[in-house]
């Protein structure tokens, strides 16, 4: 796996990262209990993310420390705790 296959997933879940606060906007944690449409967005974005972080080489992660790359690899099997 190169450097480049790194960049391109960590713009990969930047932009999908972005993206989820974009649907949150606008909305509060109420909306998010009671709209399964607005859940279903959120969490496969949320997925989306974690599925790219599985993928980031060790030589990157130890580079990027600071990143919890454990937490984010955790989302790509998400909880549900509003159901």
């Amino acid at each position: 796996m190169s450097v480049d296959d790194d960049r391109a997933r960590m713009q990969h879940m930047l932009d999908h990262a972005r993206e989820a606060i974009s649907v949150m906007a606008g909305y509060q944690r109420d909306d998010l209990n009671h709209n399964r449409i607005l859940q279903l967005a959120l969490v496969r974005l949320i997925e989306i993310v974690g599925e790219a972080s599985t993928k980031i080489s060790e030589t990157t992660r130890s580079r990027w420390s600071n990143i919890p790359w454990r937490e984010n690899s955790r989302n790509a099997e998400p909880t549900y705790p509003w159901l």
